[in-house]
């Protein structure tokens, strides 16, 4: 399948490595932070054990591709391609850092930008999507940035602590990538 070889990628700020069972501690703090859960919408619970069996075979995933991002040696949270539409050539991205340790550092744009790279230029991938929640201002203008586009709204797609908030659909296409890429230094 597109995702059959789970790359390692390398940027200035952030090296992605395919997740496996040692990055099962960090899932573990990326998923009981608060701030996270609120931004992910996440009502449930991973149990540590279950967290260490998901990312120890998430290289068997040949439909979906899911990165650690990592600064040195230090596991900052993960981004995913799944969701993958073969016959329309699309997939979600899934992106999330844990919390003011990794907030507002670049460590999320620079995620982006090489998953997007890898995506449209080794797959024939055509639209990448994502949705983000209305309050999350950050990820909305980080999304923005790296070329995603608002497409639409899923009014009251979460509730949260008695409050309902709108869900933003947001997409790339190839072409948009490839005009952005050839523009930039």
């Amino acid at each position: 399948m597109m995702f059959a070889a789970k790359p390692t990628l390398v940027g200035k700020l952030v090296t992605l490595r395919p997740v496996g069972p040692e990055h099962a501690e960090g899932l573990q703090e990326l998923v009981t932070d608060p701030e996270v859960r609120r931004l992910t919408g996440s009502h449930g619970e991973i149990a540590p054990e279950a967290g260490r069996h998901w990312y120890a075979t998430r290289g068997e995933q040949d439909d979906r591709l899911d990165l650690a991002i990592m600064v040195a040696d230090d596991y900052v949270g993960e981004v995913v391609l799944n969701e993958l539409d073969t016959a329309n050539l699309s997939c979600n991205l899934r992106i999330a850092l844990i919390g003011s340790r990794a907030f507002g550092k670049g460590y999320g744009s620079e995620a982006i930008e090489l998953v997007l790279d890898h995506a449209f230029g080794t797959t024939p991938l055509h639209r990448i999507s994502l949705d983000v929640f209305s309050f999350n201002d950050r990820a909305r203008h980080v999304y923005k940035k790296a070329g995603f586009v608002e497409e639409g709204v899923l009014r009251d797609a979460l509730r949260w602590e008695g409050e309902w908030h709108d869900s933003v659909i947001m997409s790339v296409l190839r072409p948009d990538w490839q005009a952005r890429s050839q523009t930039l230094p």
